[in-house]
């Protein structure tokens, strides 16, 4: 798996985030080196628990999808003699 890179503006913004988090939460005032060190923290270390779970998510939605379409494809079938046995 390829590495996700954020662009300057997303870590911008998510760090500004996690600072306004540790202000608001914590009541404690963090750089944005500081912040940039926990983004980089949870990307590396945690951030593969939500990419997966946003794979498994999507998934289980395409098989979903899928299970409808093929229930729709039999619901156009016609009636054969073969139906008769």
């Amino acid at each position: 798996m390829e590495k996700i890179k954020f662009s300057k503006e997303e870590i911008s913004t998510i760090t500004r985030r996690i600072q306004d988090y540790f202000d608001g939460e914590l009541e404690t005032e963090i750089g944005q080196m500081q912040a940039e060190f926990l983004l980089n923290f949870f990307s590396e270390e945690i951030g593969a628990y939500h990419y997966n779970r946003g794979l498994h998510d999507a998934q289980a939605l395409l098989l979903k999808k899928v299970d409808d379409f093929t229930d729709n494809i039999y619901a156009l079938e016609q009636r054969t003699e073969f139906d008769k046995k």
